[in-house]
């Protein structure tokens, strides 16, 4: 079965739910809350779905759900968040749509959708006093990068820098993780600029800075910030992470990778465009399949009810790793052998698979 991504209209709330799959028995996806969030962004979003439930071997197809409102003011975010809930309760009763936490939204504004189908416990647990849920993703795309590292050139992260692009709750996820395994944080970006320091940032009191002061977080360090997309050409570090919206990867963005940088290690779903994925190529970056170094919460999400917080993440750990060194072993590189594997399985349940989640080129 093959066709165009099916949009389902919200009336009760600006926003809508995009089902990549029209016709899947059961279709799952994050819900995005954010002023200014797309069809075409969502679309996008819901077909690296499909792919990331493909590559992980689910009978799943991909959905995503945006929602047009800002998530800095609590009282509309939980307004909004409980209106399109009441909206959605009737499909995801009927088993045909799954969602919860994206950017913008925590698992706490699904709360009306658990009923009777309650996330794993482990999810809703805090962790080193941080929400389990923020920790996954950032987990699973630092656990990428290490198996990307040790594939390659026979180390992992002790003695080597990331910086990330969007410091929020994935990225401080992945800075976390990336100094628990020997790594430094070189840089981080949010909206409101660029921090570096080639020795290491001091991680703790970023994220102390950004539960107080936001994106601003960049600007209370102590060192001068640059402006965000300073990120991306001027700070040498050995992996980057992108880590907001759809397409940050393009030709521009890939030619001007400082020569350090050996591996892209997604946070964010389709980073890539296709000419900024060939540009990767040529230079001998390695640009991990973001649907797989991003799949953590998924994982998370869809492991036992019983599972302890050391479970799930040693779970994303060997699935995430296992995953990225297959896909390294393609002769086309990693992202063409981890659509093939995705392809594949597609083609085993559903028919001819849609055409591979890449942003479309600027």
């Amino acid at each position: 079965m093959t066709g165009d991504p099916e949009v389902f209209e919200l009336g009760s709330v600006p926003g809508f739910v995009v089902f990549d799959l029209p016709g899947a028995p059961l279709s799952a996806g994050g819900t995005r809350l954010a002023p200014d969030v797309s069809v075409a962004e969502v679309a996008l979003l819901a077909r690296a779905m499909t792919y990331k439930f493909a590559v992980l071997g689910e009978r799943v197809g991909g959905a995503k759900a945006g929602v047009r409102g800002d998530p800095a003011d609590p009282a509309g975010k939980a307004a909004l968040m409980a209106r399109y809930c009441a909206e959605v309760r009737p499909l995801t009763d009927a088993g045909r749509f799954l969602t919860g936490p994206d950017m913008g939204t925590a698992e706490e504004d699904f709360a009306p959708l658990r009923e009777g189908r309650a996330a794993p416990a482990a999810i809703s647990a805090v962790v080193g006093g941080v929400a389990f849920e923020d920790l996954l993703t950032g987990y699973g795309v630092a656990a990428a990068a290490d198996a990307a590292l040790t594939a390659r050139w026979g180390w992992g992260w002790e003695g080597r820098s990331v910086a990330i692009e969007g410091f929020g709750k994935v990225g401080g996820g992945v800075a976390r993780e990336v100094i628990r395994r020997g790594g430094r944080v070189a840089a981080v970006s949010t909206v409101a600029g660029c921090l570096a320091d080639p020795s290491g940032l001091d991680v703790e009191l970023l994220l102390a800075l950004r539960r107080e002061h936001g994106d601003a977080c960049v600007l209370r360090y102590g060192r001068p910030a640059g402006p965000p997309e300073e990120l991306f050409a001027t700070v040498n570090a050995d992996v980057v992470v992108p880590g907001t919206r759809p397409g940050t990867i393009g030709r521009r963005t890939a030619e001007s990778l400082p020569p350090s940088v050996r591996v892209v290690a997604p946070a964010a779903n389709v980073p890539y465009t296709e000419p900024g994925a060939g540009v990767l190529r040529r230079r001998g970056i390695v640009a991990l399949p973001d649907f797989v170094s991003n799949a953590g919460a998924v994982i998370g999400y869809r492991s036992p009810a019983g599972a302890t917080p050391g479970d799930v993440l040693a779970s994303v750990d060997a699935r995430i790793t296992e995953l990225i060194r297959e896909a390294l072993s393609h002769p086309g590189g990693p992202l063409t052998g981890a659509c093939e594997r995705a392809g594949t399985f597609l083609r085993a349940w559903w028919g001819e698979p849609p055409a591979p989640p890449f942003a479309p080129a600027a």
